[in-house]
């Protein structure tokens, strides 16, 4: 049976130096999701609600991702899993076309609610951190909870969808819009519907997300060298250096211009991955 590695030097022939305890975050557990959100409520700002109410039709236009809110509560009678609730907001933008061939853009706010389940493991010891934390009452002396850390990554969503609905057609399980934290109010330029309108729009959504679970954890690692950057640091631009050369010397900026075929071309990845490279 092997001995146990300590942290500290060590002898390997495949170059490890040194058996290193860090403390970083250890993901437990993660999902990945591509949802088709259907007939999503769309909330529209004030200014447009006599637009959607005369409109013959709506189109699907462009939607961003302005925050999710996330929640983590643990599973009562399944020790290590934790349940996430995460609440999504979108700033949709549609195109409602009235008697008038131009179509009339109209913005609005767009809620979609999700759950998953995940282990992310147990602990019961009370952190504090001498860590500074701006606007804490004592941020010498701070007790975090021991619920694991969700991690929500997403990206802008795509419009799949928008129909123009009668109020007395709707959905009966469809409620108001009752309340919107201030900062997501922050991003419209103006006060939104309550909801109570003619006529609403409901919009389809393809969302796709990462959702994990992390904890503090220590880890012990193996470590082969300092890492020393082998790049020589760019001083700027030589006064005495022709403006024109320099500038031929810059490559064309070709993916400003057009998508790349893969997420990291070949051609880059071997020009950057030296950027920051370990000495032998």
């Amino acid at each position: 049976m092997p001995d146990k590695i300590m942290p500290g030097p060590v002898d390997d022939p495949r170059g490890i130096r040194e058996a290193v305890c860090i403390h970083t975050k250890k993901i437990y557990d993660s999902c990945r999701d591509k949802d088709c959100v259907e007939d999503l409520r769309f909330y529209p700002k004030l200014q447009y609600v006599d637009t959607i109410n005369h409109a013959l039709s709506v189109k699907g236009g462009t939607a961003k991702l302005l925050h999710v809110y996330v929640d983590v509560e643990p599973v009562t009678f399944n020790r290590g899993f934790y349940t996430i609730d995460m609440r999504f907001f979108y700033h949709v933008t549609l195109q409602a076309y009235l008697s008038c061939p131009i179509p009339v853009t109209v913005e609005g706010l767009c809620v979609f609610d999700k759950r998953v389940l995940l282990f992310g493991s147990e602990g019961s010891a009370k952190i504090f951190s001498s860590e500074f934390r701006a606007g804490g009452l004592d941020p010498q002396c701070l007790r975090d909870s021991n619920l694991p850390v969700a991690v929500v990554e997403a990206v802008d969503p795509i419009v799949l969808d928008a129909k123009l609905v009668e109020a007395c057609g709707c959905h009966p399980c469809d409620n108001d819009l009752c309340e919107v934290p201030s900062f997501i109010s922050g991003f419209f330029d103006g006060e939104l519907s309550g909801g109570d309108d003619m006529r609403r729009v409901y919009v389809t959504l393809g969302q796709f997300s990462i959702v994990r679970l992390e904890r503090d954890s220590q880890l012990l690692i193996p470590v082969y060298d300092y890492c020393l950057p082998e790049k020589e640091c760019s001083g700027g631009v030589d006064p005495g250096q022709d403006p024109c050369g320099l500038f031929r010397n810059i490559r064309f900026p070709v993916g400003e211009f057009f998508p790349p075929n893969t997420v990291c071309h070949p051609e880059t990845y071997e020009e950057t991955k030296n950027i920051c490279s370990c000495c032998q």
